[in-house]
């Protein structure tokens, strides 16, 4: 009999003895070195379930955590403003988008690198929406001319109001969680709507070594009672947060990252949670995280396969650039990054549009990612084998020494098996030419600008944005008292 199948190429780093290797020594490692829990809802929490502290150092039991694991939910959905545009957490699918808290930002009008500043996240929300291969929005910014505490508050409003697809947040306290939640339910159109159909995820970040902050384990656990799907995501920098090894920061990574799911799951079970890891290496002339290094993609990879072994959803990095400028090393970083990411089976990847060790927020570096993406996506679909595919019959049609191009069958599979670029250009010298002779970068920019010219400022009503003004009042007012 003939077997016929459909292979999606995959990047493997580790094999499954070595994932499991990982796993015992991380849980080895919750227990008896144990993980800092600032948060005292986390520590009554730890506490009622029978785990040991001294002080703020809790020891997390085996028994846990494999519970947790078991609990999480491997599938659930992230909503989009239309069901076309809804995110599918599942395995085998991959969706990218951008990172938060830029300082800084490359002004899409005069180029120049200025602090972000509001209105920063609405454009950013609008390339993603006019990108077919970006899947989700991220800020790219954290705003410099608002009250710091209330960045994530206005982000979220600017991008929720400017983007169907689905918005992921973050936030320091629950408190502006909280105010977050109440402008999703503006959009959503009230509270059941959004329980039943979240519009956001929320993004949270653990500490390393071994370290939950407070604000961020609140806002988790808020989150995970209000049906909101979370996402905990860290590092270490290999080197620095860890020792200069992959395999013990694959350890500390993924011990951190479990201590997480375990409240999570301990509070909320069956709540939607995505693990995630940014595993780069230090810079040794600078102590800085090499943001474009090799290591990035590979420890990242690495921690990719421990979640899939453990059958969790993931989040990993990618697209970013060292670079200050989106220049021939922005894309070879990218790129590479993109493709890694992809092969490497992660459910989310984010911090596409980082510049400058995720300093800068680049408009113009989505789009060369968009580019890189489709490639990729095209790499992943692999090639298909079946009668269908193979063509037996056009062959023998067509015969020897002869081409394919006047047969209906076969130019009606052209659109489908190749992929033709948006940006890259293939056209001969003189074609080249005649059509202006730009470089990549002025083609780049002018998509840019097509971009904003054609995807609307905003999509909600303005009673609706009425509405949400109200609730960034309101936020000030609070803060003022």
């Amino acid at each position: 009999m003939i077997v016929y199948q459909h292979t999606t190429p995959r990047f493997r780093v580790l094999d499954e003895p070595s994932c499991q290797q990982i796993f015992e020594a991380a849980l080895e490692v919750l227990q008896r070195t144990g993980v800092l829990v600032l948060n005292p809802k986390a520590q009554q929490i730890l506490s009622s379930a029978g785990c040991r502290n001294t002080d703020l150092r809790f020891y997390i039991n085996p028994s846990l955590v494999e519970k947790a694991i078991s609990t999480a939910p491997r599938n659930f959905t992230i909503w989009g403003q239309e069901e076309t545009k809804n995110i599918h957490i599942q395995a085998g699918r991959v969706h990218f988008g951008p990172g938060p808290t830029c300082t800084y930002f490359i002004d899409p009008l005069s180029g120049e690198r200025r602090r972000s500043r509001r209105g920063d996240a609405a454009l950013v929300a609008r390339v993603c929406e006019g990108l077919e291969n970006l899947d989700y929005v991220m800020s790219l910014s954290i705003f410099d001319d608002v009250t710091p505490t209330l960045s994530p508050l206005y982000e979220f409003a600017e991008m929720i109001t400017a983007t169907k697809k689905p918005v992921v947040a973050w936030a320091t306290e629950p408190q502006i969680l909280e105010q977050i939640d109440q402008v999703a339910q503006v959009v959503a159109g009230g509270e059941v709507a959004l329980r039943e159909k979240p519009n956001f995820a929320f993004f949270a970040t653990y500490e390393s070594p071994l370290r939950l902050a407070d604000g961020q384990m609140g806002c988790l656990l808020w989150a995970a009672e209000h049906q909101i799907p979370v996402i905990c995501l860290g590092g270490p920098t290999v080197g620095l947060e860890s020792p200069p090894t992959g395999a013990s920061a694959l350890v500390l990574h993924l011990a951190a990252a479990l201590a997480a799911l375990a409240l999570v799951q301990l509070h909320q079970p069956a709540a939607p949670m995505v693990i995630g890891a940014a595993l780069g290496a230090m810079d040794l002339r600078t102590a800085r995280p090499a943001y474009g290094s090799p290591e990035m993609s590979l420890y990242t990879a690495a921690a990719a396969e421990l979640a899939r072994y453990l059958n969790l959803p993931f989040m990993g990095t990618g697209g970013a650039s060292e670079s200050k400028a989106v220049d021939a090393q922005a894309s070879m970083e990218v790129t590479f990054q993109v493709f890694l990411s992809a092969l490497s089976g992660a459910d989310l990847v984010h911090d596409v549009g980082f510049l400058d060790c995720a300093d800068i927020g680049s408009l113009e570096l989505l789009i060369l990612a968009d580019e890189a993406i489709a490639m990729t996506k095209r790499i992943l679909r692999g090639i298909e084998i079946n009668p269908h595919t193979m063509l037996l019959d056009l062959i023998e049609k067509v015969g020897p020494g002869s081409h394919f191009l006047s047969q209906p069958q076969s130019v009606a599979l052209c659109k489908k098996e190749i992929w033709v670029p948006t940006l890259a250009d293939r056209n001969a010298y003189v074609a080249w030419e005649k059509s202006g002779a730009k470089s990549f970068n002025q083609r780049l920019r002018d998509r840019l600008l097509r971009v904003l010219d054609t995807v609307p400022e905003r999509w909600v009503s303005q009673d609706r944005q009425r509405e949400i003004e109200h609730i960034l009042e309101a936020a000030e007012r609070k803060l003022i008292r």
